[in-house]
């Protein structure tokens, strides 16, 4: 199986606990830290695999994979994060690329 990471945007803390309750896709997974660091959401996808039935060491090769690819994008979340205060959190999506693909599918089919 062949998962994605990509950092979405700053979130209040609320409205991100309002949306966990509300999951939809079952292989798509939004993570929310106050910490933009590789540690941070390495260590909140932890639990993510146990849920999924998704392989750990290959969810996390996928973070440290963005993490050494994106160093730009994520000091500019860095900043967002910092700026934003301490009642808000970074999110990001860690996703098994096929439910991802289905969930774009299904959204865009809504649209029509």
């Amino acid at each position: 199986m062949k998962y994605t990471f990509e950092l979405l945007g700053i979130s209040p803390v609320l409205d991100f606990f309002n949306h966990q309750q509300k999951k939809s896709a079952v292989g798509v997974e939004y993570l929310g830290t106050n910490q933009c660091t590789l540690d941070a959401f390495i260590k909140s996808i932890e639990n993510v695999p146990h849920k999924r039935s998704w392989e750990l060491d290959k969810v996390v090769d996928t973070v440290i994979q963005f993490w050494v690819n994106h160093s730009e994008h994520i000091r500019y979340w860095q900043r967002q994060l910092k700026e934003a205060g301490q009642d808000n959190l970074l999110v990001a999506r860690v996703a098994d690329l096929r439910s991802l693909k289905i969930e774009f599918e299904y959204l865009l089919s809504k649209n029509n």
